[in-house]
């Protein structure tokens, strides 16, 4: 897998994948774009504190939030009869071109006087709504391009751009704030943004790659009919949406773990997330060099050893056995993104894949959500190892049920249906 020439100590698979011209001039302008993205996620909640009133910049900041990430899913579903039509670089293309001029107008109304609380959050909103189809059309861009064994490689880079620019970003963000307002870090995502656009509007690609995707039936919810009937991707929907549901918590439950339990502070808050997310890297490079791997073991086995990662948080005497689980949990949870977008685009039915992946993503923006909530819920009601060893112990579930379902599936598809569906191990 690894060259033996000497000089040549990249990987097999990222030598193969970085050989395509296309996929070379398009990664570092996705990944200057995820940086952007990343120092947002300081921006956007900083932004709202500088702008909210006293004693309501807490509820500004996570109306602002969530208006960066939510309308996404609303756009997924209704404007799906327009923008499933659409060939995967011009999905791609409308939805940044969207995102830099609306992000942009932030820092102008702010130069202008006019970023009033809901001027901030209408922009933000409006910027995300075609976003789910934004990163449907970047996952399907490079599909016709790579051969079979390259995809998962392609997707385990996209995926290591994205968890470094969540380590990366938010800290160069908080650098900044110090010396700039937060609003001219929005504008700033909003020049990746129509950097972005530029380039892959300017990218040639082959014929079959441009192709007008097959025109779906059902309406704004064409997607979600597909992920429906095709039993597979159903499975892999519900199974990730478990998963993020049961992460969620982990999210509240995690800050006060470590104030009231390690009695210690934002220093090693950031040390935990930093320890998450330095796995999660070495993670998606590590899949990167495999050539073939048996998608649905692996994506299951990940899930139910994240879970057992969140384990040594029952153990409150020091930080050391929580930290060691948590890196371990993101080094398992780095891969998880590539696989499943890798399985997906291997089972969608050809000239739907977009359309696909938009429904998967306006359903799993619930998951995280809901499973925040839930935790702030239970909280009031238990402590935090409890709650975040209950999380672990809910993913590890997921395994032995999945596992049933899958050979139930296999079974009834190889007596009653043929091989039309099911199971297959190989890929």
């Amino acid at each position: 897998m690894f060259s033996t020439t000497p000089g040549r100590v990249v990987p097999g698979p990222y030598r193969s994948l970085f050989a395509d011209r296309t996929f070379r001039r398009l990664l570092p302008v996705f990944a200057l774009s995820d940086l952007g993205d990343g120092m947002s996620v300081v921006a956007v909640a900083w932004s709202a504190f500088a702008l909210g009133p006293d004693g309501g910049q807490g509820t500004l900041a996570g109306i602002a939030v969530a208006a960066y990430v939510l309308p996404g899913a609303l756009g997924a579903l209704v404007l799906g009869r327009w923008m499933r039509r659409l060939p995967a670089r011009r999905l791609l293309v409308i939805d940044s071109a969207l995102r830099a001029v609306l992000l942009g107008a932030v820092p102008l109304a702010h130069v202008a006087g006019l970023l009033t609380p809901v001027v901030y959050v209408g922009l933000l909103a409006a910027s995300s709504l075609l976003h789910a189809w934004g990163k449907a059309g970047k996952h399907a861009l490079f599909v016709p391009l790579l051969s079979d064994d390259q995809r998962l490689t392609a997707n385990s880079v996209l995926s290591t751009s994205l968890w470094s620019a969540t380590i990366a970003g938010p800290a160069l963000a908080g650098l900044l704030v110090g010396a700039v307002s937060p609003v001219w870090i929005i504008g700033f995502d909003a020049v990746t943004f129509a950097v972005l656009a530029l380039q892959v509007g300017r990218v040639v690609l082959p014929p079959s790659s441009t192709t007008v995707a097959v025109p779906v039936a059902g309406g704004a919810g064409g997607g979600l009919g597909i992920l429906l009937r095709r039993p597979e991707l159903l499975g892999l929907l519900v199974v990730t949406w478990v998963f993020n549901l049961a992460f969620g918590p982990v999210e509240v439950a995690l800050p006060l773990f470590v104030i009231h339990d390690l009695r210690a502070g934002a220093g090693l808050l950031g040390a935990y997330w930093a320890a998450f997310g330095v796995g999660a890297v070495v993670g998606a490079l590590a899949l990167g060099t495999a050539r073939r791997l048996p998608l649905w073991p692996a994506i299951l086995g990940i899930i139910a050893g994240h879970g057992v990662g969140l384990l040594p948080f029952a153990l409150t005497h020091s930080p050391a056995p929580s930290m060691i689980g948590f890196a371990f949990a993101g080094l398992l949870y780095g891969p998880y993104s590539a696989l499943s977008i890798t399985l997906i685009q291997g089972r969608a039915p050809a000239g739907t894949l977009t359309t696909v992946l938009a429904a998967r993503s306006a359903v799993l923006l619930t998951a995280s959500p809901l499973g925040a909530a839930l935790g702030g819920f239970l909280l009031d009601r238990t402590s935090a190892p409890v709650l975040l060893v209950g999380c672990g112990a809910l993913m590890i579930a997921v395994l032995p049920v999945s596992a049933v379902v899958l050979k139930l599936s296999a079974d009834r598809a190889t007596t009653g249906h043929g091989n039309r569906v099911g199971y297959r191990p190989g890929r």
